[in-house]
């Protein structure tokens, strides 16, 4: 994969690079997002939930980029779905990050228990498309009976699931779901992180020792080595850091090539086993918080 973007399924283009803002803190996300501007992605990934839209809407309000220049994404949390209570949220988030138009909503998760509010959800997303207020609408963390209920009942394709996927946690059939119905996967936790900061019991991706291999062999580090797995695959990646460096590093990943064994022997690092929360046990009871209006 030599191209540094992908075309979704309704023609917007979405650079194949994008920059995470999940836990940083809002006075740190201005800086990251900053400097990942000036590194050059173009791509900037935030949530409601985040509680850091404004600090990523000043960050590009303040790199002088004109505004077609950065694709902003966001998410809609669960405390928010509902037909109405959605293009409300769209409001929100709208208001907090300083634009008028959206390139990509998505829903955060979908609520297996109440999934009439996710549809209604994800109506409302579909009018705000057809409105022009986002040019792309999606989901995240969505599973295979999901999508399956989703596409039966609703009129638009999601043009994108976000979901996590990293060399422990590959999520095979549930991308090849999401490629059948011609929606791009974007990974987060690209890197693994997940991995060493919520569950070590895994080890870190980043000491493994296939990786490693790899990476030495391409003179490139671990991080850019599991981010070209992504990018090779056909996976659209949104790494998250706030460490300058770091921020570098991670964009430095369209230089060099993986080899088909090479590929395989990372595929084939795959535990099973996640590390982000069920997502048959998200409720709105146990996950809900309250999004501020400002």
């Amino acid at each position: 994969m030599s191209s540094t973007s992908f075309v979704l399924n309704n023609g917007v283009e979405i650079p194949a690079l994008g920059f995470g803002v999940f836990q940083s803190a809002p006075e740190e996300t201005v800086a990251a997002v900053t400097t990942a501007l000036e590194v050059g992605y173009r791509h900037v990934d935030t949530a409601a939930a985040y509680f850091n839209e404004k600090e990523v809407g000043e960050a590009i309000r303040r790199s002088g980029l004109a505004r077609d220049e950065v694709f902003v994404e966001t998410k809609v949390w669960i405390s928010d779905y509902g037909y109405e209570q959605t293009l409300h949220a769209f409001d929100k988030s709208a208001q907090k990050l300083g634009v008028e138009q959206i390139d990509l909503l998505i829903l955060h998760q979908a609520l297996p228990g109440e999934f009439d509010l996710t549809l209604d959800a994800y109506r409302a997303l579909e009018e705000l498309l057809a409105d022009g207020a986002v040019r792309a609408i999606g989901v995240s963390n969505f599973m295979p009976e999901h999508l399956t209920r989703l596409l039966a009942e609703t009129s638009v394709v999601p043009a994108v699931n976000q979901i996590e996927v990293h060399p422990y946690f590959r999520q095979s059939e549930l991308l090849a779901r999401d490629a059948e119905h011609g929606i791009l996967s974007q990974a987060w936790s690209p890197i693994g992180g997940i991995t060493f900061y919520r569950d070590g019991s895994h080890g870190s991706t980043l000491q493994d020792t296939t990786i490693g291999e790899i990476a030495a062999a391409h003179g490139r580090t671990p991080a850019q080595v599991m981010l070209r797995w992504h990018l090779q695959q056909g996976r659209q990646v949104i790494p998250k850091s706030v460490t300058p460096s770091r921020i570098a590093e991670n964009a430095d990943v369209f230089g060099f090539e993986l080899t088909g064994d090479q590929l395989a022997a990372i595929d084939a690092l795959d535990t099973g086993v996640r590390g982000g929360p069920e997502p048959e046990r998200i409720t709105r009871e146990t996950f809900g918080r309250e999004i501020p209006e400002a």
